[in-house]
């Protein structure tokens, strides 16, 4: 008779750094080394995020970052360079939920607040951080095996790597300094040497566009995406620019009068027309769509996360003894529970004393929106952790868990009958802070779980945690706003409004707006028949719009796919006026996709914006096909993301310094003193003669892209060093 064998007892982990060490940790210059990253790397995701409508995880570029800049100060520990990358990412997901969402105040027809953006991200990524310390020994340690945590984990890897000795530095560097000499000369708010968009509108085509804005940050994060999703946003650029805007075109140019949303015949609009009153609102329905679908296919992960969550805050002490050692040691749960209190508080105070302009809400109306606040956000705080741990930050579907909280907080105000646009605006409130926690929540399981393999102390992170998120809000908010201003454009028009009695949809937001030396009344127009949505410049003298004012964020400079979406999906519910027909006809769109087995959610984002940027994204993918056809590596620490991380924050951050000099510009005509700052940075190309050569901008691209593909095979050796 055959003895049965038991299994031996899994081994306990052990990580790099034993539980019984205590080495340096959270020092001074690891905290303020950690807010600074957090304050660069939160400004140039909402520079890259606006743009791309994409958001590239800056853990291992700052922790590459952080090895070589804390070695030159003096010998740092490894548990140091962890507290600057946990420190400093931070920014970057903050940032990316505030993009996702915040920016579709200016879609719903208000402006953008400081004050408002600041509180909303500080709550939202407090919130984050928060609902985490009680998460964190369920989802990290105990799911040690189970939950991946793939970033998390790679993170680990380059910390160690750069505590053996390895300095992967260079490699970013490298890409910092051609990244930023390459976006001065391309830039067209810099030197606009080289032509940022070269573009070709085919004869023998009409309403189709070929273009590519041949920036670094495109092609570093189509490199760090990888050939098949930078290869499937292209496809959904494709089908956009060459195949619905030519047959829109094509069938359009028959009908004689304008069709809606348009206020002109279709045989007089340009493509960048066609995209501007069509293809928006396509891709805005596609993204909505796919980003309802992921939610419904991460369904079974969601509810298991609940199941596990709720299963871990019902556990005693009672069971398996717990080690209380360094490693093991995070925040109260007390602080948990107060600081839980303090945002209920906040968000009340918020909601009371600074509400949404003819948004009029009651004291108990505002202390159910702040609990809603705190509810969902602790249930997608736990939903986005876990899956952060099984497919990744990059995979988690953040617009659709605000897709969800918006619709929910949409239907409670239909029912209401709180349906005017300012209610639109305070929707957005609640469904944009519960989109900053789920997504700094994200990030944050992954910097626990480096902090875990490195056997850190999640205490001394989940502070550096709460600090980088304090820090970055400052910048985001600044830098949000700093992009809609410096990117708007005042474009002629001519139309006859009156004023007194406004036409359906067509709003007085002002009377006396000063713009260039003169008063105008201020129309804030959206839903109207008769009417392109947007904002206008009317002459009170003779009751007709001069100026439209086109707002920078919503621009194909800086598009904001996401933001639209939920813009989309408020106007939906609360006062039905969208053109639903365009918007059906993505939703459509985004279900063939899916039963064609692709993942629709990258299509449908390529299928919204301009087909510039998906054509430079997918060179950087195609470049990254190259490289692996002879190097067969996919790291996220590999040499060529590592170059690619340095393009990424070249071009967020020389584009930031260029957009301060085009504003500081502007401010030079008011303020004499500042007469003698060298503005006029664009001149350069014009006097050069260059700035129109879409030649010269393809050949300068395509040696950037060489030299991507050089420093991606050129491999570092054992120590780490080029």
């Amino acid at each position: 008779m055959a003895l049965e064998t038991v299994a031996p007892p899994a081994p306990e982990f052990k990580p790099y750094v034993l539980d019984t060490a205590s080495p340096a940790e959270f020092t001074p210059r690891a905290v303020v080394l950690g807010m600074l990253f957090g304050i660069i790397f939160g400004a140039v995701t909402v520079y890259v995020g606006l743009r791309a409508g994409l958001t590239v995880a800056a853990s291992i570029p700052i922790a590459v970052l952080s090895i070589s800049l804390l070695r030159a100060l003096g010998r740092a520990t490894i548990l140091e360079n962890n507290i600057v990358q946990t420190t400093g990412s931070a920014g970057e997901s903050v940032a990316g939920g505030v993009i996702f969402t915040l920016p579709a105040l200016i879609f719903l027809g208000f402006q953008l607040e400081y004050t408002r953006i600041l509180l909303l991200a500080i709550i939202g990524g407090i919130l984050g951080v928060l609902f985490m310390i009680p998460l964190r020994r369920q989802l990290i340690v105990k799911e040690h095996g189970n939950l991946l945590y793939p970033e998390g984990t790679a993170c680990a890897d380059v910390l160690i790597a750069g505590d053996k000795g390895g300095s992967f530095a260079s490699r970013v560097f490298y890409g910092l300094g051609i990244g930023s000499l390459y976006t001065l000369l391309q830039n067209s708010n810099a030197f606009a040497i080289v032509r940022e968009t070269p573009t070709y509108n085919p004869g023998w085509l009409p309403g189709a566009s070929l273009r590519a804005a041949i920036t670094s940050e495109y092609l570093g994060v189509g490199y760090i995406i990888g050939p098949r999703i930078a290869g499937v946003i292209f496809a959904g650029g494709v089908f956009s620019w060459l195949v619905m805007m030519p047959a829109i075109k094509f069938f359009g140019s028959l009908v004689p009068t304008p069709i809606y949303p348009s206020t002109l015949p279709i045989a007089q609009m340009s493509s960048d027309q066609l995209w501007q009153y069509y293809i928006r609102y396509i891709g805005a329905g596609a993204v909505a769509a796919a980003g309802l679908i992921t939610l419904i296919k991460t369904t079974p992960t969601i509810v298991g996360a609940l199941r596990a969550g709720a299963a871990d805050l019902r556990r005693t002490d009672t069971g398996a003894p717990t080690s209380r050692g360094r490693t093991s040691r995070d925040l109260p749960m007390t602080l948990v529970l107060a600081g839980s209190a303090v945002v209920v508080a906040l968000m009340w105070a918020f909601l009371t004393f600074k509400p949404v302009p003819g948004a009029p809400t009651g004291f108990f109306a505002n202390l159910i929106a702040s609990l809603l606040v705190v509810v969902f956000g602790f249930l997608f705080v736990t939903v986005s952790s876990r899956i952060a741990g099984l497919i990744g930050t990059s995979s988690n579907p953040i617009s659709g868990m605000a897709i969800a909280t918006l619709m929910a907080t949409c239907a409670l105000f239909l029912l209401a009958g709180w349906t005017a646009p300012a209610y639109g605006a305070l929707a957005l409130t609640i469904g944009g802070t519960v989109c900053i926690a789920a997504a700094n929540a994200g990030n944050t399981s992954q910097d626990l779980k480096t902090g875990f393999l490195v056997g850190a102390t999640p205490a001394a992170q989940q502070k550096g945690l709460f600090l980088g998120v304090l820090a970055s809000c400052f910048a985001i908010g600044m830098t949000l706003i700093l992009m809609n201003k410096a990117l708007e454009k005042f474009v002629p028009a001519d139309l006859a409004v009156d004023v007194a009695r406004p036409p359906e949809g067509v709003n007085v937001e002002s009377t006396s707006f000063p713009h260039d030396g003169r008063t105008y009344a201020l129309l804030n127009v959206i839903g109207s028949t008769t009417i392109a949505e947007g904002k206008y410049l009317l002459d009170p003298a003779t009751g007709r719009v001069e100026l439209q004012w086109i707002q920078g964020i919503g621009s194909q400079d800086a598009p904001a796919p996401q933001a639209r979406l939920m813009s989309v999906v408020i106007n939906g519910i609360l006062n039905r006026r969208l053109p639903w027909g365009l918007v059906l006809l993505g939703v459509f769109l985004v279900a063939a996709v899916e039963l064609l087995g692709i993942r629709s959610l990258s299509f449908a984002v390529g299928s919204y914006l301009s087909i510039g940027t998906t054509a430079a994204i997918f060179c950087g993918g195609v470049v990254r096909w190259l490289v692996e056809r002879e190097t067969k590596t996919d790291d996220e620490a590999s040499p060529g993301a590592l170059y690619a991380s340095g393009l990424i924050a070249a071009g967020g951050i020389m584009g930031l310094l260029a957009i301060c000099v085009k504003l500081l510009a502007s401010v030079q005509q008011k303020v004499a003193w500042l007469a003698w700052l060298p503005t006029q940075w664009g001149k350069v190309g014009e006097k050069l003669g260059l700035a129109g050569s879409s030649a010269l901008g393809m050949l300068t691209f395509g040696a950037l892209a060489f030299s991507l593909y050089y420093f991606a095979r050129k491999p570092l050796d054992e120590g780490g060093k080029d």
